[in-house]
C-alpha cells in the first residue's frame, strides 16, 4: 500500500515544522518521494494500492490547491523535481510512479483550465509588495540578497526595474552568485564576510537552502535598524534578531499573511479545480483495478 507522511502550514506552526525537519531520518535504503517546499514536508512510499486519502492529498498539492498562496505555480516544478530525483535513486514501485505521474497531469490541467494561477502570487512578489508599501526609496537603500534561486532572481528583476543601484549579492558558493550579480549588473560579496556588509545594509533577503540559521545575532549590531525578509524554510535568520525593535522582521508566516486579502479570486476557482482533480482520480482507479485483474503486468506498466 502507498503511504505518505505531511507536515504541512495547515497543521504546524513554522517553528514545529522547522523542529520536524532538523530531527528527521529517512531510511536510504527505503524506495521513497520526499518533497520539502517553504510550506511541507512529506514522504510517500510504498507499492500496490494507492488509497483516496493518499492520491486526493497528492493531486492537490500538485494543483495548489494545498498550498498558502493558493494557485501558487513553484510547487508543480517542487513535485516534478522531487519526483525525477527518487527516480534517479531508486527503483520506485509501479503505483508510486503512477501516483506523482499522474498528479502532475492533474496539476497542469487545472492550471491550463482554471483561472487559478492567474495574478498568483508568489513568495517572490509578496516581498516585492510589503517593499513597495513601505515607501523605501530603492534608489538610495541599500539592499542585501543572500541566496542564488529563482526566489532571489525574480526580486532581482523588480529592483532592477526601480533603477535600484545598491544593491549586494552573497551566497556561499560565491563562483555562483558571481554570475548571477554580473548577469544584472549587482555586486558579488563572499558570504564569509557578512558581518562586515550587514553593517550597512538597510533591507536583507534571504532565501537558501541551509538546513540552519546563517545570520546571528553576533553579527548585527545592537542599535542597527534593518528590513528583514527571511524566506527561507529552515529559517536563515536568528530568531533573536526578530525581537529587537531597530529590526522588522517578515518570516514565510509573516509574508503570506499580508497577502491572504488578495487571494479571493483563486479561491473562486477552486470548485473548477477539484473537478478535474475527480476526473484525474477517476482515471487513477479505474488504471489500478485494470492492474488487479492483471496482477502479473502491474510492475510492467
Amino acid at each position: 500500500m502507498i503511504s505518505f507522511q505531511s507536515i504541512n502550514h495547515t497543521d504546524y506552526s513554522l517553528e514545529e515544522r522547522e523542529q520536524y525537519f532538523r530531527n528527521l531520518r529517512l531510511d536510504p535504503e527505503q524506495p521513497h518521494v520526499f518533497l520539502q517546499t517553504c510550506n511541507r514536508i512529506e514522504v510517500y512510499w510504498g507499492e500496490g494500492e494507492i488509497p483516496d486519502e493518499v492520491a486526493r492529498h497528492l493531486y492537490r498539492v500538485a494543483s495548489g490547491l494545498e498550498s498558502s498562496l493558493i494557485g501558487e505555480r513553484a510547487i508543480q516544478g517542487q513535485l516534478k523535481n522531487a519526483y525525477q530525483d527518487a527516480c534517479v535513486r531508486y527503483k520506485l514501485s509501479s503505483s508510486l510512479n503512477r501516483l506523482f505521474q499522474t498528479a502532475i497531469h492533474a496539476g497542469k490541467r487545472v492550471r491550463t483550465e482554471t483561472k487559478i494561477s492567474e495574478g498568483a502570487i508568489s513568495h517572490s512578489q509578496a516581498t516585492v509588495d510589503i517593499l513597495c508599501n513601505k515607501n523605501i526609496d530603492l534608489e538610495k537603500s541599500v539592499v542585501t540578497i543572500i541566496g542564488v534561486n529563482k526566489l532571489t532572481e525574480d526580486i532581482l528583476k523588480f529592483l532592477k526595474t526601480r533603477k535600484s543601484e545598491g544593491i549586494f549579492l552573497a551566497n556561499r558558493n560565491f563562483p555562483k552568485v558571481q554570475a548571477l550579480a554580473e548577469k544584472y549588473d549587482f555586486k558579488a560579496l563572499p558570504l564569509k564576510d557578512k558581518k562586515r556588509f550587514l553593517e550597512f545594509t538597510d533591507v536583507l533577503i534571504c532565501a537558501t537552502s541551509a538546513p540552519h540559521s546563517i545570520v546571528h545575532a553576533d553579527e548585527i549590531a545592537p542599535d542597527k535598524q534593518m528590513l528583514i525578509f527571511d524566506l527561507s524554510f529552515p529559517c536563515d535568520v536568528d530568531k533573536e534578531i526578530g525581537l529587537r525593535d531597530t529590526i522588522e522582521l517578515y518570516n514565510l508566516e509573516a509574508i503570506e499573511k499580508s497577502v491572504q486579502l488578495h487571494l479571493q479570486q483563486r479561491h473562486d476557482e477552486i470548485a473548477g479545480a477539484e473537478s478535474i482533480i475527480e476526473e484525474e482520480l477517476e482515471k487513477l482507479y479505474q488504471w489500478y483495478a485494470f492492474c488487479k485483474k492483471l496482477p502479473h503486468l502491474i510492475d510492467r506498466i
